[in-house]
């Protein structure tokens, strides 16, 4: 009797084990499909601004007497930093906005994201950019699945690579007055190495969250959605930072 209800209690377990598992990888595919459904959107919008003659001119200031690109426009520098605007404003409103509504501001983010890849398209040559971007893939790949299968916990790292990320913006707008290749080359080495770890890290976070949020189908919509932005941001970021040292420009 005891040796049937031992093994009743075993075949239990794992069957919620594996209920688990399946749910965990649902839940994965689920942040990955939108992270890379906002890439490309972002690629659509970056190609139609660089590619559609009528859309460049909003965005992009030209030489009359010659018609080439001096610079973005009024327009395209409001463009380049308002998805800094709509991320801030989801940091504060992910708490008590519905899921419709976070996922709204996750694609009006790339969407606005595509004007300031579009400026890579415009420095480096389409061929870099296409290489470069799978360099990128290959790597974003690696470590995220590093940052699933690892038993290592890498919670240890946030505070490093958060003060990395901030150590960085201040830098490149210092580096905006200076213009020095030097340090240029010094915030992109960093920027690898950080959003590397970042790349690692959140994908453990997300994975720990899905413990957290299961069974609570409306938060796990939000932290799904804010799990494919942070990845979102971490690849596109590996990719700028790659194409300093891999890119060849225009």
């Amino acid at each position: 009797m005891a040796l049937n209800t031992d093994r009743r209690i075993m075949t239990r377990g794992a069957a919620e084990a594996a209920q688990v598992d399946v749910g965990l990888r649902q839940y994965m595919l689920r942040v990955y499909n939108l992270m890379a459904s906002g890439l490309l959107l972002s690629g659509i919008v970056a190609l139609v601004i660089d590619n559609v003659p009528a859309v460049t001119s909003l965005f992009y200031a030209s030489d009359p007497a010659t018609g080439a690109v001096v610079g973005l426009s009024t327009l395209g520098y409001i463009g380049l930093f308002s998805p800094l605007v709509v991320l801030f404003g989801a940091m504060f409103m992910i708490r008590s906005a519905s899921p419709a509504m976070v996922q709204g501001l996750y694609w009006l983010f790339v969407a606005l994201q595509g004007i300031g890849l579009s400026l890579l398209l415009k420095i480096y040559t389409d061929a870099s950019v296409v290489r470069v971007f799978f360099i990128t893939a290959a790597s974003f790949a690696a470590l995220s699945l590093y940052g699933y299968t690892t038993k290592r916990d890498l919670s240890g790292m946030a505070s490093f690579l958060i003060m990395g990320v901030f150590g960085i913006l201040i830098a490149a707008v210092v580096n905006m007055f200076l213009g020095s290749s030097l340090l240029q080359f010094m915030i992109s080495g960093a920027g690898v190495l950080v959003f590397a770890g970042l790349t690692a890290y959140d994908t453990q976070r997300i994975k720990e969250e899905y413990y957290a949020v299961e069974g609570d189908s409306a938060l796990m919509s939000k932290t799904a959605t804010w799990g494919a932005l942070s990845l979102y941001i971490n690849f596109i970021n590996l990719l700028q930072f790659l194409l300093y040292f891999l890119g060849n420009r225009e």
